[in-house]
């Protein structure tokens, strides 16, 4: 399998009946501002280089952002605060993401959800994000990539899991690092949504940091 095959997988799902309902109804009722907009309402694929070496964990489509675009972090606030801090860090040649065909182009990087369909008020139940791990998990065994960012908690704690790693000292915080035996270094980050750039919880120098040292990582 390669990852547009994978990805082509990823797009036909319809495992979770919530999800479903949910997201279809959302491109069908639309947002005011977008009502000349045809929504994605479908799940949302991976996207990025497909040699990467550093592979960016995110939650799940925002109901009018990626869900309506059809792309990770493509026109919402998250994808405003994470695609100008690759741009900064020479990761991608455009810090703007507004539709799929905008001319976006990632170098060494590739970002997937661990939920591939916007739920309901952003929370995924865990039903849902273990009928979408495999997809993670194909997609990290496909790329092999050198270094994990997880932005968030759930992020984090899925590549745990994906990754069998059973360390009670391993614990979630901005910043940190961890070396995976045999496999990847994870480097943990707050998840820029409004929720915590807008409180000051994670600031561009913040957010940079954490490029920076994913970068010093993926040669190590």
């Amino acid at each position: 399998m390669d990852i547009e095959t994978l990805n082509q997988q990823v797009i036909a799902c319809r495992k979770c009946p919530r999800l479903v309902d949910w997201r279809e109804q959302v491109a069908r009722e639309k947002r005011r501002a977008y009502q000349d907009q045809t929504y994605w309402g479908r799940p949302v694929p991976g996207f990025g280089d497909p040699h990467a070496r550093i592979f960016v964990v995110g939650l799940a489509p925002g109901a009018h952002g990626s869900n309506r675009t059809g792309r990770q972090f493509t026109g919402d606030a998250s994808g405003g605060f994470f695609y100008p801090a690759l741009y900064r860090a020479g990761l991608a040649n455009q810090p703007d993401a507004v539709s799929r065909d905008d001319g976006l182009i990632l170098t060494d990087v590739y970002t997937a959800p661990v939920c591939r369909c916007a739920p309901p008020d952003n929370k995924p139940n865990p039903a849902e994000m273990s009928n979408c791990q495999p997809f993670l998990e194909a997609e990290l065994a496909l790329i092999q990539p050198r270094v994990i960012v997880a932005l968030g908690r759930i992020a984090f704690e899925s590549v745990l899991r994906i990754y069998s790693v059973r360390k009670s000292g391993w614990k979630f915080a901005h910043g940190a690092s961890f070396r995976i035996e045999n496999g990847p270094w994870l480097v943990c980050s707050y998840h820029p949504s409004q929720q915590n750039t807008l409180t000051g919880r994670l600031t561009e120098k913040m957010f940079d940091d954490v490029w920076n040292l994913a970068k010093e990582l993926r040669t190590i």
